[in-house]
């Protein structure tokens, strides 16, 4: 290519930092291994023959290629593009699944985000195996074995009511004037984590009010209005918006529903997988959210709520 750019042995030589005799020999080697010439020389020119034309327009492309080739390997090296395997719980994908997918979009465009929802003992056995690259779950499971986690964020607790309840009408409710209600509490055989999570708020807000277990067997716990003795159940954001004749209020002081990122270096930390783990840690949490010490922007005076 240099050759038949400058059409001058010297010239070429000086651009590619070698003797012209070696050169020279190249080209003779190169034009031997085609059988046929590529230049003609002269003493006073050289020109390219008709099939020297012809590879210098294939060898100007197989360069290119070589250089797109070398630059997509290294944005791969670096985490810029890929495919990850994200499994969260679903009761905060809603909202937890599109921020960080925004994330991506703004900070790392060409890596893919491949959501999949899993309840917590599904997850962990996916992001122990491989099966996911990485997890967000309920921040008071274990990591298995060869797992890292980081409690990295927060929800604020919202109670929900029925609307005819005696505080439906408020713009708040205080966990003691809930003291004396029945709590619907979830299955602790169906939602270990969800159970666990909920009895950590009630010890943190220092109440212990009359609990049963709800007979309805999904998270959002869509059907507890009509168990007739449940008074009053705890939810998210990304649940509060299921029951119709529900009035979903605030509580104070404020409650947090913890949650972690986890991940297994050891099988699936991929440069995409890192980039994203980097993201999610440094990112701001989504609006109302809080930071929890695994987030990189973590502040202490934001964590009330928090033993």
């Amino acid at each position: 290519m240099a050759v038949a750019t400058e059409l001058h042995f010297g010239r070429a030589a000086e651009t590619l930092r070698m003797s012209q005799p070696t050169l020279s020999e190249l080209v003779r080697r190169l034009e031997r291994e085609m059988g046929t010439p590529l230049l003609t020389r002269t003493t006073r020119r050289v020109a390219l023959t008709s099939a020297g034309a012809e590879l210098l327009d294939r060898a100007r492309a197989i360069v290119s290629d070589v250089s797109s080739a070398t630059a997509a390997v290294r944005r791969v090296a670096n985490g810029e593009v890929g495919t990850v395997r994200l499994g969260i719980v679903p009761n905060v994908e809603p909202v937890l699944a599109p921020h960080v997918a925004d994330a991506l979009l703004r900070h790392a465009p060409d890596i893919t985000l491949d959501v999949r929802r899993m309840w917590p003992p599904d997850l962990l056995r996916a992001v122990a195996d491989g099966t996911v690259d990485v997890a967000i779950n309920c921040g008071y499971v274990v990591d298995p074995p060869g797992v890292v986690g980081e409690v990295f964020c927060a929800e604020r607790v919202l109670v929900a009511l029925r609307s005819t309840h005696r505080l439906a009408d408020r713009d708040g409710v205080a966990w003691t004037e809930l003291a004396g209600e029945c709590f619907g509490l979830p299955s602790a055989s169906l939602f270990p984590e969800w159970c666990l999570a909920q009895q950590r708020v009630l010890e943190n807000a220092g109440i212990f009010p009359p609990t049963v277990e709800l007979e309805t067997t999904d998270a959002g716990a869509t059907g507890w209005p009509r168990q007739s003795d449940v008074q009053w159940v705890m939810t998210g954001a990304a649940l509060s918006g299921r029951n119709e004749g529900v009035a979903v209020l605030p509580v104070s002081p404020p409650g947090l529903l913890l949650y972690k990122l986890q991940w297994n270096p050891a099988r699936t930390l991929t440069a995409a997988a890192a980039r994203f783990v980097q993201l999610a840690l440094t990112v701001d949490v989504p609006p109302g959210w809080i930071t929890q010490p695994g987030h990189l922007r973590f502040d202490g005076a934001n964590s009330t709520g928090i033993t």
